[in-house]
């Protein structure tokens, strides 16, 4: 017996969105899975090959499969957005060159990276002067530190676990990320606070962080899930995830 069946749109109406996840990454798919959750919006993941010790040559490596891992993604759609899931990479590649490495295998998707999204999302809360927060060692954050500033900001507190190893990060604890954030807003003048690295499991502490410190927290994960919902044309606030997602661009 052949069956009748009819098709429609398909599950993204409203937005179809791709990150590119690191081999090594065990947080961003959890925090996007709820924070991408819309009515007409879907997300895919494509994987790229990671070791797990993060250092400068290790992330520029990334570069050169970043075509194949955009490539992986259902041919059968056109993408609204896609988001390359590394904050580190991000800075030692650049944002222009993550870009083009998608772009060459995907052109009609719009970019973004969790680099590019923190400036964005700090833009778009009218911080700039922030405390900083990340899980590297200090030649990796000292190149992030210099990409925000060359974007207006300025590092008004910092500190770093200084953790190379990517499997120890998924490791560290909510509340470990919350005590970080309560050191380095203490009788620091900054009026936002981010939070670097997509396997930093920051989610779930954010509106308590934002709470004690009396600012804005802005982490990798979340701001790259903002920047790519806003980008393709989603703006419904969602405040359950910090005070970014009540923001537009």
């Amino acid at each position: 017996m052949k069956l009748p069946f009819e098709t429609d749109a398909g599950i993204g109406t409203r937005a179809n969105l791709g990150v590119v996840v690191l081999e090594t990454d065990e947080t961003l798919e959890q925090e996007f899975a709820r924070m991408t959750q819309e009515p007409g919006v879907a997300l895919y993941h494509s994987r790229i090959p990671m070791v797990p010790d993060i250092r400068p040559e290790t992330l520029k490596q990334m570069a050169a499969d970043l075509p194949a891992s955009a490539s992986l993604f259902p041919s059968s759609l056109q993408f609204d957005v896609i988001g390359y899931g590394c904050t580190s990479a991000s800075t030692v590649i650049g944002p222009d060159g993550v870009r083009d490495a998608i772009q060459s295998a995907r052109p009609e998707a719009q970019v973004t990276d969790p680099l590019s999204a923190i400036i964005a999302g700090c833009k778009a809360l009218g911080a700039s002067r922030l405390g900083f927060v990340t899980p590297y060692l200090p030649e990796v954050s000292a190149q992030m530190r210099t990409k925000l500033e060359e974007a207006g900001n300025t590092i008004s507190s910092f500190g770093s676990f200084e953790e190379c190893d990517d499997r120890v990060v998924a490791r560290i604890t909510p509340s470990a990320i919350l005590s970080a954030v309560d050191a380095v807003t203490h009788d620091a003048d900054c009026d936002a606070v981010v939070i670097s690295c997509t396997n930093l499991r920051c989610l779930d502490v954010i509106p308590q962080a934002e709470a004690r410190a009396g600012v804005p927290v802005v982490s990798s994960n979340q701001a790259l899930a903002w920047h790519m919902l806003r980008l393709g044309g989603v703006s419904d606030p969602r405040p359950e995830f910090g005070q970014l997602f009540t923001r537009t661009l």
